[in-house]
């Protein structure tokens, strides 16, 4: 019983840890600004999730379908930004 109440709360603890290193977030999304460059994006945001590139631009995606950042870049500087399912 006491290992199941540990385990438990073993499982909650880092479930909460794991959400609140989400950095997919809309006060997120709002700092980031046309012409920043794609470091100080990574710096608020984290690594993106996934890239596609070609030549000099590139589309990153952090996040997933249901809350998602988009942004694409030119010569590693944001041209624009989109998001879905952010809540204020």
């Amino acid at each position: 019983m006491a290992n199941s109440i540990k385990a438990l709360s073993l499982a909650a603890v880092t479930s909460l840890l794991l959400t609140g290193c989400n950095k997919v977030t809309q006060e997120n999304f709002e700092k980031i600004e046309v012409a920043m460059a794609y470091s100080d994006v990574t710096t608020i945001i984290g690594e993106p999730d996934n890239c596609e590139s070609l030549s000099l631009f590139k589309n990153c995606f952090w996040g997933d379908n249901k809350k998602q950042i988009s942004i694409k870049f030119v010569d590693d500087k944001v041209t624009l930004k989109t998001s879905k399912g952010l809540t204020p």
